[in-house]
């Protein structure tokens, strides 16, 4: 991902998919971008090498012997939801391609910091619907259908539709899918968790959010990971402000999972939005000695996905659902805030 100094670990926005392994390529080679002298720690398509198993590990999803939770395993997708034409879409979903991460942040005027709000207040809305819906029997394409209705009945785009080949609204990660889960025939069953992750693209700006919801009676061992997860993102934010260090988020955030003996996913990261669906910088969840520091009308995500067992990832042949490589369960939330001169402001708080 591109940044001030190279990244020393291999590193994802949380949705920029299977299609990037670690180069130390200029910037501009990768992404016709014109940065400078700057080179970053990037990641190129997998494809391109035929290093299918470098990052993620295609275990057979049968190999996961210390969960005690069913597995998951891939249903059925239904056809591609339609837009209507007079909404505004993303520059990307005529291309069916991830456009990866825009260099430099996300920074507003008072006109894009009010659309960034009106942004933010639709994705909590659309997140919060959904996570009424959640109940046993369910299917996460019902879910998928329902959220996909509600943001173009808003006269918004489903930011995910059409990014990089993902061929659904919102992403469903249930059980020990750590993100990018594809709704699809598989009913919710009694004591899963799942979590929802929205983007809406309205007016021409992004908001984004997730949250983690359980599903019927969830035993509490899981209710209390997600809790913890909860906790590291609230504890995150309350230290953003203008001038702090990016690395402290991560600090924060491992410091609290450390407590309680889960581990913080390392592959996926949080990421400047606003204009673009991803932008620098990019914001890991772990300890880290990474530069740069938060700027006054700065706009980006905080997305911690804590696992009760491995952090490894495993990646289906979907190139999207990722899973933990030993079946343990994982959990995420995510705000969009603005940064303020007196911290930070969360973009995609539902109000009551």
């Amino acid at each position: 991902m591109a940044g001030a100094s190279s990244l020393q670990s291999g590193i994802f926005s949380s949705f920029v998919g299977d299609r990037l392994v670690q180069s130390t390529q200029p910037l501009s080679q990768l992404f016709h971008y014109n940065p400078g002298p700057k080179r970053v720690s990037m990641q190129l398509s997998r494809s391109l090498f035929g290093l299918t198993n470098l990052l993620f590990n295609r275990s057979n999803l049968d190999e996961f012997p210390n969960s005690k939770n069913k597995r998951l395993r891939p249903g059925k997708l239904s056809p591609r939801r339609p837009v209507p034409d007079h909404i505004k879409r993303p520059p990307y979903v005529k291309t069916r391609m991830a456009p990866g991460i825009s260099t430099g942040p996300e920074v507003h005027d008072l006109k894009g910091i009010e659309r960034m709000r009106a942004s933010g207040r639709l994705a909590a809305q659309v997140l919060n619907y959904a996570g009424t819906l959640v109940k046993p029997g369910i299917t996460t394409d019902e879910i998928d259908k329902a959220v996909h209705h509600m943001i173009i009945n808003n006269g918004a785009y489903p930011s995910p539709l059409g990014y990089g080949g993902f061929p659904k609204s919102v992403c469903t990660s249930v059980n020990e899918c750590i993100c990018h889960g594809i709704p699809d025939s598989r009913p919710l069953e009694d004591g899963d968790i799942i979590n929802i992750d929205v983007t809406v693209y309205l007016n021409g700006y992004h908001g984004d959010t997730s949250a983690t919801f359980f599903c019927g009676d969830v035993d509490v061992e899981a209710r209390k990971l997600v809790t913890v997860t909860k906790e590291c993102l609230d504890k995150a934010i309350a230290i953003c402000a203008p001038g702090v260090e990016f690395k402290k988020i991560g600090k924060t955030i491992h410091d609290h999972a450390d407590k309680f003996g889960y581990g913080v996913v390392r592959q996926f990261v949080g990421h400047g939005v606003g204009r673009v669906f991803h932008a620098d910088p990019p914001v890991q969840h772990f300890r880290n000695n990474d530069g740069g520091r938060m700027i006054l009308n700065q706009t980006f995500t905080i997305e911690p996905m804590l696992t009760m067992g491995s952090i490894n990832p495993v990646m289906w042949d979907d190139d999207w659902t990722v899973v933990t490589q030993d079946g343990s369960l994982s959990a995420q939330f995510e705000h969009t805030i603005l940064i303020t001169e007196d911290g930070a402001e969360i973009l995609t708080q539902c109000e009551a």
